[in-house]
């Protein structure tokens, strides 16, 4: 009994060391949640603004031919992966991945992995890697992102694959996060769903010309979607992981309840044993 009441007894205090490691994360993911959502909420009119351009240049020209905005020559997919750099975030990595299979399902593709937990995944599932140069969401900046939509930009108009989409979390609300794909090129499809919504654009003169100005605007297109995708994602995963360790600080403390209760249960059931005995031995004198 007295082995059993110390191995309790060291249970309680292994549960207590990581109910104040959890406690410790819970209180870091949420002093820097609300810096990264204010970001993530501030990109994105940027960014929304940028794709409304890029709207207006292909729809308002006739004589539109960027490479960009025509039908994909390959059927080769790249889809750059925002995952997050460590674990302990519930199931934040885990749905990304699902989200990525679901998408990449009978399909032939490459991926760009941003984020530890993106290359691990590459690596293990034995994925072809454009580069592993942004393998740390962390330090992620503007400028890697226009790094990285250059770089794409390059292999796309080399034919090297004919689609280019990003998988990334989207930030719902500090209990909800979605995983998403979004299609960034070509943008074959604004035509159409210009002429869904009926809408009549005039005809606006680019100098030199609207094909050159489309191209140059495309890698900062491509930066800024990055950029939002790096940003929902970050906040999306300090929400989950504050999430997660909220609730593992809350079991922790229901186990030490637990343990705690089976602990004084052990220790009233010895004493009543050792009366019991004093007193049968009394009685024997």
């Amino acid at each position: 009994m007295a082995a059993n009441m110390k191995a309790v007894k060291l249970r309680i205090k292994s549960v207590q060391n990581t109910m104040q490691i959890t406690k410790a994360m819970e209180l870091v993911a949420s002093s820097k949640l609300r810096k990264a959502k204010d970001r993530a909420e501030t990109c994105r009119p940027y960014f929304r603004e940028l794709h409304r351009t890029l709207k207006e240049i292909a729809l308002g020209n006739t004589d539109f031919s960027s490479s960009y905005a025509k039908e994909a020559a390959s059927e080769r997919f790249c889809y750059v992966m925002i995952a997050g750099d460590r674990g302990l975030a519930g199931g934040y990595n885990a749905n990304l991945f699902k989200c990525l299979e679901e998408a990449g399902r009978g399909k032939d593709y490459v991926v760009l992995p941003i984020g530890k937990k993106a290359v691990e995944y590459a690596h293990r599932r034995k994925l072809e890697c454009v580069t592993e140069q942004f393998g740390e969401i962390a330090e992620i900046s503007v400028a890697d992102c226009f790094e990285i939509a250059n770089l794409l930009c390059k292999e796309f108009s080399n034919g090297k694959f004919g689609h280019i989409e990003l998988c990334y979390t989207v930030f719902v609300s500090m209990l909800t996060q979605r995983p998403e794909v979004f299609s960034m090129l070509p943008l074959t499809d604004l035509a159409e769903e210009e002429e869904t919504k009926g809408k009549v654009r005039d005809l606006i003169l680019y100098e030199p010309s609207a094909t050159e100005v489309f191209d140059a605007i495309v890698p900062e297109y491509l930066a800024g979607l990055i950029y939002g995708g790096v940003c929902e994602s970050v906040a999306s995963e300090l929400a989950a992981r504050r999430t997660a360790m909220d609730a593992a600080t809350k079991n922790a403390g229901e186990m030490i309840d637990q343990l705690n209760l089976y602990y004084n249960r052990a220790r009233q059931a010895s004493i009543t044993q050792e009366i019991t005995e004093i007193v049968a031995g009394a009685e024997g004198v």
